[in-house]
Order: C-alpha cells, then sequence, then structure tokens
C-alpha cells in the first residue's frame, strides 16, 4: 500500500478547465510540416526525451545531444505504431539542425514487454553510464498485444565510434516499482485503445537539489475510482539514490472525475521553484464536463511533492491552438526551459480530421515539431518561439 508522508494531491478539477482562456502567452504558434525536422527514413518517431544530467539539462557532447524515443517502422496507419514501439538512440548534432537515427537503443529481447512505451535517462559522466527508466507494455512473446504496463530500469555504457554513439552493455532490466492495486490501479488488460487504456506508465527520474533525495513521477490510474477519468500523476521516493530501493507515495496530482490520461510527467527546479509538467490531449477529457485543449499542463510548489498551485492559474502551460487542435503532443521541458514534442498532425484544420488510414499516413508527422521556450517566473509561464 502507498505511504502518504506528503501534502494532499492536487485536485485537476473541471473549474481549471472552465477558467481556462487561450491566449498568446499559452498557446503554441501553428506550424505546418516544413517547419519540423525532417523525417528520418523508414521511421516514425513520437515521444521523446534526452540522456539528461541530474540537473535536468541535456548533456552536451561534442558531437551534440542524445535523445531516446519512441520508434516503428513506418506502416500504412500510423495508430498501429504503439503496438511494436522500440525505444531507439538519436543523435541531435551539434548546431542543433539535425537528427540522426542510432537504431534501437536496446538488442532485440532485452526488455520484458512486447513493446517499449515512454520513460526518461541519467547520465552519469565519471563512467559514462547510462540509466534508463522506461515502460514495459504487455509481455514478451505473448500471442496478442496487451496493456499491461510495468516500470523498469536497465543501465549501460555509452561509447562513441568516431561521431556515431552506441550504448552497450544493458543490465538486466528491474522493476522499479508496482502498481499497489489500492492506490495505484494495476493495469494487466487487453481491451481498450487509444485513450481508453489506464496507466502505470512514463517513469521520469528526478533529484531533488536541496535534499540529495530521489523521486520517480509517473503516469497512473486511481483504483476504486468511480470514473472512466481517473488519471493521476503518481510518485515513488527514495533515499538512496536512483537504484532505490523506492517507496510508493501516494499521487502528487488527482484528476480523477476529470482526465483520464496525465502523460510523461516530469520535473524541473527553476528559479527556486519545483515545476511538475504533464501533456494530455482533449479526447481524454470527461465527455460531460470543460475540456482543456492537447496541451501541456502544469503546477508549481515549493517542494517535490507540494503543495501545488496551478501555473496560471488553469494550469495550461502550452495549449495546441484552435485552428490546428493536433498539430503537435508530448511535450518534454529541459532544464533551461526550453521545449520539445513531435509533430502528430500538422497543419490539419478541427473539421478535417482525416477518418481513414490512409488520409491518417498523409497527414502524420512523425518527426520533432518545432521548439519553443517557456519563460516562467513563479506561478506563471508565457511562450517564447524559438528560431532554431
Amino acid at each position: 500500500m502507498a505511504d502518504s508522508p506528503h501534502p494532499s494531491a492536487f485536485c485537476w478539477t473541471a473549474d481549471h478547465m472552465a477558467a481556462l482562456r487561450p491566449t498568446p502567452a499559452n498557446t503554441i504558434p501553428p506550424f505546418g510540416s516544413e517547419a519540423c525536422a525532417p523525417y528520418l527514413p523508414g521511421l516514425d518517431i513520437w515521444d521523446m526525451w534526452p540522456v539528461e544530467n541530474r540537473d535536468g539539462y541535456a548533456h552536451t557532447f561534442a558531437q551534440g545531444w542524445l535523445w531516446l524515443a519512441l520508434a516503428a517502422p513506418v506502416l500504412p496507419d500510423p495508430e498501429d505504431r504503439h503496438a511494436i514501439a522500440r525505444i531507439h538512440l538519436l543523435l541531435q548534432t551539434v548546431d542543433g539542425s539535425g537528427w540522426v537515427d542510432c537504431g534501437p537503443a536496446f538488442p532485440d529481447g532485452h526488455t520484458p514487454g512486447s513493446r517499449e512505451w515512454s520513460g526518461s535517462a541519467l547520465y552519469d559522466a565519471a563512467d559514462r553510464r547510462v540509466l534508463c527508466w522506461f515502460t514495459a507494455a504487455g509481455r514478451r512473446d505473448e500471442a496478442k498485444p496487451s496493456f499491461e504496463q510495468r516500470l523498469f530500469l536497465t543501465e549501460g555504457f555509452l561509447h562513441w565510434r568516431g561521431d556515431a554513439p552506441v550504448i552497450e552493455d544493458w543490465t538486466q532490466p528491474e522493476e522499479a516499482v508496482a502498481a499497489d492495486g489500492e492506490i495505484y490501479l494495476q493495469v494487466r488488460g487487453s481491451e481498450g485503445g487509444a485513450g481508453t487504456i489506464k496507466a502505470f506508465r512514463d517513469p521520469c527520474y528526478f533529484q531533488d537539489p536541496r535534499s540529495g533525495e530521489h523521486f520517480l513521477f509517473f503516469t497512473a490510474s486511481k483504483a476504486a475510482s468511480a470514473s472512466s477519468w481517473n488519471g493521476v500523476i503518481g510518485v515513488a521516493h527514495s533515499l538512496a539514490g536512483p537504484h532505490g530501493p523506492w517507496r510508493l507515495l501516494a499521487p502528487v496530482v488527482d484528476g480523477d472525475g476529470l482526465n483520464n490520461e496525465l502523460e510523461r510527467p516530469h520535473m524541473r527546479y527553476i528559479g527556486g521553484q519545483y515545476y511538475l509538467f504533464w501533456s494530455t490531449q482533449r479526447k481524454v477529457f470527461a465527455a460531460d464536463g470543460p475540456q482543456g485543449p492537447t496541451g501541456l499542463y502544469g503546477v508549481v510548489g515549493s517542494s517535490p511533492l507540494g503543495p501545488f498551485r496551478p501555473i496560471n492559474g488553469d494550469t495550461l502551460v502550452a495549449g495546441n491552438p484552435e485552428e490546428a487542435p493536433w498539430q503537435a503532443y508530448s511535450w518534454w521541458v529541459l532544464g533551461d526551459g526550453r521545449v520539445t514534442s513531435f509533430a502528430d498532425l500538422p497543419g490539419i484544420a478541427p473539421d478535417a480530421a482525416p477518418s481513414d488510414a490512409l488520409g491518417r499516413r498523409r497527414a502524420f508527422g512523425g518527426s520533432p515539431a518545432p521548439w519553443f521556450t517557456l519563460r516562467l517566473e513563479g506561478d506563471t509561464s508565457r511562450i517564447q518561439v524559438d528560431s532554431r
């Protein structure tokens, strides 16, 4: 059972959505496919996260920056990519303008799921060690992909062969923390689809620069909820280090009754404040209440466990514009405030969403979206568009 030594969870409610008003400060400018990074040959990529230092900044190598991303071969219908997703290693070249696919991060058969979903990565420069937390979705060799989700840690050693990175000698993945079934729903289901499945995924590591304590935030579903929209952000705590042992705590953000998926939560310490961000989509808000745009949301507090206050008073940090509601998704805020995401359906108007596989294939971005920067000051944020 989860312990509850921290202030009560921030309750994300319909009142926050009812108060939400799109402004230039919280709306991502529209963009077309020509503004996105070039496609990687034969590959769709989406959820991305950098190989980070403990301070939340992407580690800078002489060759550029290393990223991990979910990837799949280009399929007739991009919606099918989730069932075969693998984590790939990407190199963002030093000038920030190019991306190179370095292949799957893990050897075939290394991870215990039928596919790999999102996580986070930490770099230990002293011995060139990369620690990667990830979601194992399903079970290896299962006959039909299930939606079971488990959180694992594995670590390998980074080598450079010329300008090409490779991470080798990965350790046997170890389950970091498991859902308890009382606070966090144990996800074992074989039914569901995009936006309706339940969650125990997206582990993100954070070390508190003040106390040195370690936290693992994750996307979860609230157990014993009467609502179909029971998304929460969970957390585990360790005093020992990034390997744990981890102690499961109660959720820090509770969207029960409002939203089904508070995805890819990650925390940043900026300007003496703790900012917790997550992504969500309009389609996973409760159908009978006010809905926010597909976008990046967040709260701010004076400790990693809160109590938290809504950024901008309503939690919206950066939303897709009304004229292009699906242009990007899965945002990641770096320690310096720069924000990346992937291009989903750029340039598609609200009434022009493709309903067939061919239309989705033609419209799908599947590459890094344009960057922007968040200017954070206390409880407020504003978007600044980058030129890179």
